[in-house]
C-alpha cells in the first residue's frame, strides 16, 4: 500500500497567515505550503514531491532561514575572513540568499542572467565550503548582510 503523497493538514498561525504542511508534520512530510495556495501551485508541489523532492512555499522560506540562523552557532573568524574574500557581486548574491530568494529573483535583483547566479551560487558554496544554500542563506542572516540594492 502506498503512503498518501499529501496527508491530512496541520494548520498553524505564523505572521497574519495561515499556514498547512504537507504530510501533516508527520514523520516523512515532504514540504510545507500556505493555506491559500492556489490550484496551480499545489498541482506543482505535488509534482516536486512526486519526484522525491522537498518543497517549501517560497514565502515561508525567509521565515524559516531567520528562525534557524537565529539558533546557529557565531561564524567563526576564518568563516568571516572567507566572505570578506567574496567578489562584491558574490557578497550581493549570498545577502540575497539570505532574504530567501531564488536563483530568478536574484537574477532579476541584481540585473543577470539566472544562469550567472547559479555560476556565482556555485562558487559562494565552494569558497565558502558550505554544502548548500541554505547553509549560505543562514549564514548570510547571521552576519547581518545588508540586502543589494535591486539594479
Amino acid at each position: 500500500m502506498r503512503e498518501p503523497l499529501v496527508g491530512p493538514a496541520d494548520h498553524r498561525v505564523a505572521e497574519g497567515h495561515r499556514e498547512a504542511e504537507i504530510g501533516g508534520g508527520q514523520p516523512g512530510a515532504a514540504g510545507f505550503l500556505l493555506k491559500d495556495t492556489d490550484a496551480e501551485g499545489l498541482v506543482a508541489a505535488v509534482r516536486t514531491v512526486a519526484r522525491g523532492e522537498g518543497f517549501i512555499a517560497p514565502a515561508v522560506t525567509r521565515r524559516l532561514i531567520t528562525a534557524f540562523a537565529a539558533t546557529a552557532p557565531a561564524a567563526s573568524a576564518a568563516t568571516r575572513a572567507a566572505v570578506a574574500a567574496l567578489t562584491p557581486r558574490e557578497r550581493d548574491v549570498l545577502a540575497c540568499l539570505g532574504l530567501g530568494l531564488s536563483n530568478q529573483q536574484i537574477a532579476d535583483r541584481l540585473s543577470m542572467a539566472e544562469s550567472t547566479t547559479k555560476t556565482h551560487v556555485s562558487r559562494i558554496l565552494a569558497k565558502l565550503d558550505l554544502r548548500s544554500r541554505v547553509q549560505a542563506a543562514i549564514l548570510a542572516q547571521e552576519l547581518g548582510l545588508p540586502a543589494p540594492p535591486s539594479a
